[in-house]
């Protein structure tokens, strides 16, 4: 019913449980409806390290799987390090799963210096970062240097996550 209201944007991640799943189940039959990201990174149950290139590669292949697509709109780095980017062996991970076809844009999501540097290091199509009343950082830090370099930014935890920076649920 929310792709029949209008939806057109389905935001996942390996790391979120079933969700994969679920909207793999629920919606591949209606692919050409919406545009389908997730992201990557995180070995969710994968033989491997998180981060390391050939978990990743498996992880790329399990999640297409899971949502019952050959390709997604949008393939993130799920909030790695600076240092992981700087090594360029997981943006090479991705950028070959774009030249394979696997996905039309890559991009990170993420937050402070890492961001800054995924935007500044020209590999990605898109940022998805924090942007919401108790965290602006992004506004100044890393919003207009993609806005400068043509980059596609999504706004992360609109409704803020304060329940998760304290470790208290409300």
């Amino acid at each position: 019913s929310a792709i029949d209201a209008g939806l057109n944007v389905i935001d996942t991640a390996e790391c979120y449980k079933t969700s994969e799943e679920l909207i793999g189940r629920t919606m591949s039959h209606r692919r050409g409806d919406y545009y389908l990201f997730t992201k990557c990174g995180h070995a969710s149950g994968l033989d491997g390290e998180d981060w390391d290139p050939n978990m990743l590669e498996a992880s790329i292949d399990r999640s297409l799987k899971r949502l019952r697509t050959d390709y997604v709109d949008l393939l993130q780095l799920h909030s790695c390090s600076k240092e992981l980017l700087e090594r360029g062996e997981v943006i090479e991970v991705l950028r070959k799963a774009k030249e394979a076809g696997k996905t039309r844009y890559i991009g990170y999501s993420g937050d402070r210096d890492a961001a800054l540097y995924a935007v500044q290091c020209g590999a990605f199509d898109s940022l998805q970062t924090t942007v919401n009343i108790a965290d602006q950082q992004a506004i100044e830090l890393t919003i207009p240097e993609a806005a400068k370099r043509g980059m596609a930014v999504i706004a992360k935890r609109p409704v803020a996550n304060v329940a998760w920076k304290t470790r208290r649920r409300p």
